[in-house]
């Protein structure tokens, strides 16, 4: 009997990140590793893994291999064109943002609501390459302005209960902000939303009314699991006046179970607050930006800045990735993202420490100076590379390709030349 033809060798994984310090919470690694994709998932973290089995392997020696960034603090509802509006240009399209940074998930912080989701689903989170998910705004017409945002007539928990029950991978919870009035209605409309779709509360909470403490919202009104942004703002009462620690209020939400989220903005986060904070231990659950036009030019930059304050105030570069990836993630309820787990989406950031002398300012335009701030080297996003910065997954022009670029497609969306397998060195300069 004649012996079956041999099968060509295929290889095992379409990329391997070799020598980086793999830092991942959720499975508790930090330390040097390999990792491993195959078909948009992570296929394998070791030791060591043969980049000879991978279709490319790229070297990341001297930097941290994470699992994507997870931003749940964003607006990025753009393209309405209605002028000074969350639902409009204040917000900012995705992908301009966030594949640099290394983030590669991001949750709209109720620019929409039940009336004008689909709209943005449509516009925005249909259309993006970065994975788009969203709070849902408990008033009907969305972040639009006071006019909108104050009208209690259309605080609408049930429809925003079924809005979130129709589109469950996308909506993941309820947002209130900015709400200036004495009334509880938007908090407690957003209770009867969280309790019917079975899903958390985000709160901005708004003007500081004296009808409305935030002693009673986070002693009282807000359940385990939801969370409080801005929490270094210090305009609604987050700060004790004598002490300059935390409030009982904050004390009081930590001890329920309230997740406390950075949520920086243009105006919520100040160097005197954070500070005495952080010091008295109160870090944390989660960084977020709070993205829009008004906050990216100024004391806030982008994902990573705000990270760097929190090493200024003394917290370690494992401890900034787990509140960007794995506790995000979790507060949101998809334990399957900010993770490297084998089967999870292939999210990585590899993110260099850069030393220095740098300035960081708050959102009073103050400064705090540090030596050393993060820098994101590379980004993949469903297993595929989507941002490059120094082209370290690149060939050098002038040299032979270190790959089989007709398989291109399975690691890299940046674009390659149709015939990278031919020589590429005829042309080149003589040295």
């Amino acid at each position: 009997m004649q012996a079956a033809p041999a099968e060509p060798d295929v290889p095992r994984y379409d990329l391997v990140l070799t020598g980086g310090h793999v830092l991942d919470a959720k499975n508790h690694r930090d330390g040097m590793m390999d990792v491993a994709v195959k078909d948009g998932r992570i296929a394998e973290v070791a030791p060591h893994i043969d980049p000879k089995l991978a279709v490319k392997s790229v070297a990341v020696h001297g930097l941290y291999v994470t699992p994507g960034l997870i931003d749940i603090h964003v607006h990025v509802y753009a393209g309405t064109g209605e002028k000074d509006s969350y639902a409009g240009d204040n917000s900012v399209y995705p992908d301009g943002f966030t594949f640099r940074n290394g983030v590669t998930t991001v949750v709209d912080a109720g620019s929409s609501g039940w009336r004008s989701f689909e709209d943005f689903k449509q516009r925005v989170i249909d259309r993006s390459h970065t994975r788009v998910l969203a709070f849902l705004n408990i008033v009907g017409a969305g972040m639009r302005g006071p006019k909108y945002e104050d009208n209690l007539d259309d605080m609408d928990g049930q429809a925003t209960a079924a809005m979130i029950e129709k589109y469950p991978q996308i909506l993941i919870g309820i947002k209130s902000a900015h709400f200036d009035g004495p009334e509880w209605k938007p908090y407690d409309q957003a209770l009867i939303a969280g309790n019917l779709a079975h899903v958390p509360i985000m709160i901005d909470f708004g003007a500081n009314r004296p009808e409305r403490p935030l002693y009673e919202l986070l002693t009282n009104k807000l359940r385990q699991g939801d969370i409080y942004t801005h929490m270094y703002s210090g305009l609604r009462g987050e700060q004790n006046p004598e002490t300059r620690g935390p409030s009982q209020a904050m004390l009081n939400g930590r001890k329920r179970g309230i997740y406390f989220d950075v949520g920086h903005g243009g105006g919520s986060f100040n160097w005197s607050v954070a500070a005495p904070l952080m010091k008295a231990g109160f870090t944390p659950d989660s960084i977020s930006t709070d993205l829009h036009i008004t906050s990216m030019n100024a004391g806030m930059k982008d994902m990573l800045n705000v990270a760097d304050k929190l090493l200024v105030l003394g917290q370690t570069v494992p401890q900034v990735i787990e509140e960007m990836t794995a506790a995000p993630a979790h507060e949101i309820r998809h334990d399957e993202l900010g993770n490297l787990s084998v089967g999870s989406p292939a999210d990585i950031a590899v993110l260099r420490v850069e030393p220095g002398s740098f300035g960081f300012i708050d959102m009073n335009n103050a400064r705090e100076d540090g030596t050393k701030k993060l820098e994101c080297e590379l980004t993949i996003h469903d297993g595929k590379v989507v941002y490059d910065l120094n082209g370290m997954s690149s060939d050098t022009w002038h040299q032979a390709p270190t790959s089989d670029y007709k398989q291109a497609r399975r690691w890299t969306l940046q674009q390659t030349k149709p015939d990278a397998a031919t020589p590429a060195n005829e042309g080149a300069p003589t040295h």
